[in-house]
């Protein structure tokens, strides 16, 4: 088998080939973000191809979908192609295939492919298909033409020919094409099954380079000999290790979890990118990485064939991270109305979200809800709400309200502090009085401490 050119000596094109039958979900992002990263690595090119030759179940709403979270995540393809739209290229290619005997007629039902199948597991066979429909004659396919039986198609592997290839991430390859049953390409009805269009459509597009999940590593070995037959060189190929859950089994959720979904929650694109970009290697989740950096990182040897366990936990840690380190101009539109950089810089550190924002700007603005206080604080708040009458408010009120509190009434530490984040917030913890204090009207603030 001839190899294909490396990323040194050829530009490399990728693609990503969603199915427009739903949203996209975590592993579908994920795969998505490595066929991106590897262009970027390589100065290449990133497609998007929209397989959606599945006419019954492909909604527009989807492709429109698929668009707008690839661009959410910030991962602009190179350009686009939907299969729809290719239909003719296939034509062409099917019938050269055709001319060369690798594809064939097949006119079994599922049931009678079940009973077959049934058949050789009970002698413990692997369950093959056996191949039935060569020994039909063209007058056998006229007369089941004739009684009005529609045939479907499969690729006719060739024995002859050991499938191998070098896989990226899980290394040699070796598969024994007599232990394969020859795919069904072709429906009935003349439409098309996932295989033969997409290795058609990687030849046609270009592409050097398909990064998918271990879980097409069978059909890999059905598209090697594809390319074969079409007269073309395989793509290089590479396998990644499926997500599981963080307790270590594909669960509902993940296999669901979309981008919709973790946009409502409040994850920033960058935290899903920083997080995916590095699940199942041996490297760190680093999330002061921007995209062009674990471009430049990115490296299929670092991959482990072991399960890549996404934790929502680990996301939600990343993404506070993130968002501790936005800057007022990337998330000003996203803020209450009248915030300002000074109250983003304020309260940024005590966020997990973007959105939890608008809570600390109604500890800000006001109202806030009254706390109970015994006898004895409620007379230090007292104390306090008259200090903060006289002070400068635009110099640092805080130091300068508690340092005179302080002098005046002995207390110190949480007895000091504490009482006094609780009448001026609500709250028990929070932002750094400091920066926090001077963005409270002077006048609130005396109200709050005086409630």
């Amino acid at each position: 088998m001839s190899s294909a050119p490396t990323a040194s000596t050829a530009a490399v094109v990728t693609r990503f080939a969603p199915s427009p039958t739903g949203r996209l979900h975590v592993g579908n992002i994920r795969t998505a973000l490595h066929n991106w990263l590897m262009a970027k690595k390589h100065d290449g090119r990133f497609l998007l191809r929209i397989d959606d030759t599945d006419a019954a179940r492909s909604r527009e709403e989807h492709v429109d979908a698929i668009r707008a979270d690839l661009a959410w995540l910030g991962l602009h393809p190179d350009g686009e192609e939907r299969q729809s739209a290719r239909f003719a290229i296939y034509e062409e290619a099917f019938a050269r295939l055709a001319e060369q005997g690798r594809v064939y007629r097949c006119y079994e039902t599922a049931q009678e492919l079940e009973l077959k199948r049934k058949i050789l597991l009970g002698r413990g066979l692997p369950p093959i298909y056996d191949r039935a429909a060569l020994a039909l004659t063209e007058a056998d396919h006229a007369a089941k033409a004739a009684a009005g039986e529609k045939p479907h198609w499969r690729f006719k592997l060739d024995h002859d020919a050991p499938i191998e290839w070098i896989d990226g991430v899980r290394g040699p390859q070796h598969f024994d094409p007599r232990q394969m049953s020859d795919p069904v390409v072709r429906r009935a009805d003349g439409s098309w099954l996932y295989m033969l269009p997409s290795a058609i459509d990687d030849v046609a597009m270009g592409i050097t380079d398909v990064l998918r999940g271990e879980d097409h590593v069978s059909n890999t070995a059905t598209q090697v000999q594809m390319f074969a037959a079409l007269g073309a060189n395989p793509t290089r190929f590479a396998h990644a290790a499926l997500l599981t859950g963080a307790e270590g089994k594909l669960s509902k959720r993940l296999g669901s979890l979309g981008v919709e979904e973790l946009r409502a929650e409040g994850i920033e694109p960058q935290a899903l990118v920083a997080l995916l970009a590095r699940l199942g290697t041996a490297d760190p989740v680093d999330p002061a990485l921007d995209a062009a950096a674990l471009a430049a990182s990115f490296d299929l040897s670092r991959f482990g064939r072991a399960p890549a366990r996404f934790d929502e936990a680990e996301l939600a840690r990343v993404n506070a991270a993130i968002v501790h380190a936005l800057p007022f101009e990337t998330v000003q539109d996203r803020l209450p109305e009248g915030m300002g950089a000074a109250a983003w810089e304020a309260i940024r550190p005590n966020l997990a979200q973007v959105g939890e924002a608008a809570d600390w700007w109604q500890v800000i603005t006001g109202p806030i809800e009254a706390l109970d206080f015994d006898a004895e604080t409620r007379a230090f708040l007292d104390q306090a709400a008259t200090v903060a009458a006289q002070i400068d408010w635009n110099d640092g009120p805080w130091a300068a309200l508690t340092g005179a509190l302080k002098a005046a009434t002995g207390r110190k530490g949480k007895a000091l502090f504490l009482p006094l984040r609780q009448a001026l917030t609500g709250m028990d913890h929070g932002p750094d009085m400091n920066t926090l204090l001077p963005l409270i009207d002077r006048d609130e603030a005396v109200r709050r401490l005086q409630r």
